[in-house]
């Protein structure tokens, strides 16, 4: 047990849990793409150097998918070069097919992620596609981002609810996770796309996902807020032996398929909490805050994220 700094939680250890989380940082992608202005190319450079600097390792920069279906990121072209150059971090993007892994090798991307989902109602929406066809879609894209010695992620929505299905069956989960790791991906991240996960829910799952052969090692989490859960499901991941959870800066991003959504959860609230248990993330939070108060502004409105109100005043500005 350690005494607080001013505007750091009191540390006090639980057991059981991982040493150290990586943390995926999705703001500038899973954030950013949900807005409905469009922020400037240079604005979303300096967002990711900020983060950077604030000690996060793994920000995902942007997505390669056509702009007329994110015209928000429409700017990977420009973006991209702006950014891949920082020491020390990974800037994975997100490659929809052939034709985007194409896009992002031309820029020398070194990690990709493709999109899936476990219901067949979110796969016709999203992608068009049943979800064997999407995998079937995906197959090639894996295969040839592998042989170009690339790390692979794969998103999973719709792992714990979907808007149209209700409850997703734990089995029609894991079926699909086999199947992206058969085919070659390097990292799963479960989505909980409309926030109604709760932690028995994510503790069954994953230990399917153990029974199917799935190693924990392999799994990230995503949870969303929507129910004022993200935190707790992630502790416990944690529990679990999890130790990849995705988060975004100031908690930007929503999801338009859960009325009232509160998005992503928000890097500063998961920092906080793995900081009181003593669990190393190599972020500095007052850096991490300023940065989300710092987009917050460019964005016109607050940061949902309630560590950021509480620790607003007290925060150091990023270097410039």
């Amino acid at each position: 047990m350690s005494t607080p700094e001013l505007g750091l939680p009191m540390v006090v250890p639980a057991p059981g849990l991982p040493a150290r989380v990586r943390i995926h940082e999705v703001g500038p992608r899973d954030g950013l793409q949900n807005e409905k202005a469009t922020v400037p190319t240079e604005v979303k450079a300096e967002f990711v150097r900020r983060l950077a600097d604030a000690g996060l390792t793994t920000i995902e920069a942007t997505s390669f998918v056509h702009p007329k279906w994110v015209p928000q990121l429409a700017d990977a072209e420009a973006l991209f070069p702006l950014v891949r150059d920082l020491p020390g971090v990974h800037l994975p993007v997100l490659v929809p097919n052939a034709h985007g892994l194409d896009r992002a090798l031309a820029l020398g991307a070194t990690r990709v992620a493709v999109f899936a989902s476990a219901t067949q109602s979110f796969s016709k929406a999203n992608l068009n596609r049943t979800v064997d066809e999407a995998l079937a879609m995906f197959e090639p894209v894996v295969s040839q981002a592998k042989k170009d010695g690339l790390h692979v992620r794969s998103y999973l929505s719709m792992c714990f609810g979907d808007p149209w299905e209700g409850a997703v069956p734990v089995h029609q989960v894991v079926r699909v996770c086999r199947s992206l790791l058969d085919m070659g991906c390097d990292e799963l991240s479960l989505g909980d796309t409309i926030g109604v996960a709760t932690p028995g829910h994510v503790r069954e799952l994953l230990t399917e996902l153990n029974e199917a052969g799935v190693p924990t090692g392999s799994i990230g989490v995503h949870f969303h807020d929507t129910y004022g859960q993200a935190l707790t499901n992630t502790l416990v991941a944690l529990q679990h032996g999890v130790t990849t959870v995705d988060a975004s800066a100031g908690g930007l991003g929503g999801c338009p398929y859960a009325k009232s959504a509160t998005g992503n959860l928000a890097t500063e609230d998961l920092v906080w909490m793995l900081q009181g248990l003593g669990i190393d993330t190599g972020v500095d939070l007052g850096r991490l805050t300023a940065t989300s108060v710092w987009m917050a502004g460019r964005l016109g409105r607050p940061s949902p994220s309630r560590t950021v109100k509480a620790l607003a005043g007290t925060a150091q500005p990023p270097k410039e």
